[in-house]
């Protein structure tokens, strides 16, 4: 490794579902010179941040995977010296995915290679390793034979992978995780931190769009991700809690819950058919959401309102539409990949680094989808979208 400056539960699925916007991509690959152009360039003078634009008044709401309170990823910057200190050292790092096939990937690694472009910071490998936790210990064994001084990385089994990722912190790599640790390992000690999304601030954000587009009252679905999967739990807590405490005319009657992306448009047709009094449908993320809309024009439900989580081209295109999906909550994962660049360049400058970093929720209506698209994505929407929003 080289010198630095100062001294210094899981089912495979479920990992699918932080991935925003899932329209499918072509995945990366392991291995080779990854250092590519990075499709959006960040700027080359001033502080490296986070997009400065992105909403971030509210309080971040969302826990840490071992309960650690969040710091907002807005708080998290390196100055222009200390910029050139890391550009110093001409370090090289390793993006480790648990899968790397959609727009949420994609947009996550865009952002990484930018801000390591920044920095200074050769991509020496961006691995994919499919949902296959073996494929994961084995990507990570590859990358260390690199030499990496960084591993960016979400772990497809917080138990499997653990001891590899271990290894790696053992070798002196600094580490940082994407919205989960494994298991056993200590902030800090074994990684820098971790970056995610405001899981819960985005739950709160889909009940407030369901209150305004219901007048705050009305009989209400939920569609759960039927897993003991903490990013999931908490949008859906955020959104039944939000609803019971401040909506208190809004009534949840109807729930269920989906063990794969596919079964949303099966459990949404279900409880419309012993629900067909139902106004409104929280589903947990954009992909069963599409399938809660195929639902609801089957039953003829026009007026059905659903909300949901992440930005995803189908369901941008419905919100565009004015159709049934009035809006969401989404992640920004272009900026997160910039966070978890930032910290770790404060891991090799030793820098200290909050345990738990998470970036602000975003609400999307018809009225600012395509503002959010570029947000969340640092491009402009799919032409699709943009004429409906016409």
């Amino acid at each position: 490794m080289k010198k630095t400056y100062f001294k210094f539960a899981s089912i495979l699925f479920a990992g699918s579902i932080v991935l925003a916007g899932c329209g499918q991509q072509s995945a990366s690959t392991s291995g080779g010179k990854e250092n590519k152009e990075p499709e959006v360039t960040l700027s080359t003078t001033g502080p490296l941040t986070i997009n400065q634009d992105i909403p971030g008044d509210q309080e971040i709401l969302s826990k840490g995977p071992n309960g650690e309170t969040a710091v907002s990823a807005k708080t998290l910057q390196l100055t222009e010296e200390e910029v050139a200190k890391v550009k110093e050292g001409k370090y090289k790092a390793a993006i480790v995915m648990h899968y790397a096939g959609n727009d949420w990937a994609t947009a996550q690694i865009d952002g990484l290679k930018a801000a390591f472009q920044r920095l200074g910071v050769e991509v020496v490998a961006v691995t994919d390793a499919q949902f296959k936790a073996e494929k994961q210990v084995s990507d990570i064994e590859t990358v260390l034979a690199k030499k990496p001084d960084i591993i960016v990385g979400i772990p497809v089994d917080p138990v499997s992978t653990a001891g590899a990722f271990k290894k790696a912190s053992d070798a002196g790599v600094k580490v940082v995780f994407m919205d989960n640790t494994p298991s056993g390992l200590t902030a800090g000690k074994d990684y820098v931190s971790v970056v995610s999304a405001d899981n819960y601030g985005n739950g709160v954000q889909a009940a407030d769009i369901m209150a305004k587009e219901l007048g705050e009252k009305g009989k209400i679905g939920v569609i759960y991700h039927d897993a003991d999967y903490f990013v999931t739990k908490q949008r859906t807590e955020a959104f039944e809690k939000t609803v019971k405490e401040k909506y208190p005319e809004m009534k949840i009657v109807a729930r269920g819950g989906i063990a794969a992306p596919n079964d949303g448009e099966k459990v949404a047709s279900g409880m419309l058919t012993k629900n067909p009094d139902l106004d409104g449908m929280f589903v947990v993320w954009d992909v069963p959401a599409e399938g809660a809309l195929a639902a609801a024009r089957t039953a003829g439900k026009n007026d059905l309102v659903i909300t949901t989580i992440d930005l995803g081209t189908n369901v941008a295109l419905d919100i565009a539409q004015g159709g049934n999906i009035k809006g969401l909550g989404a992640q920004l994962p272009f900026d997160q990949g910039i966070s978890e660049a930032i910290l770790a360049a404060y891991g090799l400058l030793g820098k200290e680094a909050p345990a738990y970093v998470a970036v602000p929720a975003l609400k999307v209506t018809k009225d600012n989808v395509l503002d959010s698209w570029k947000l969340v994505y640092s491009k402009d929407a799919p032409e699709t979208v943009q004429n409906a929003a016409k």
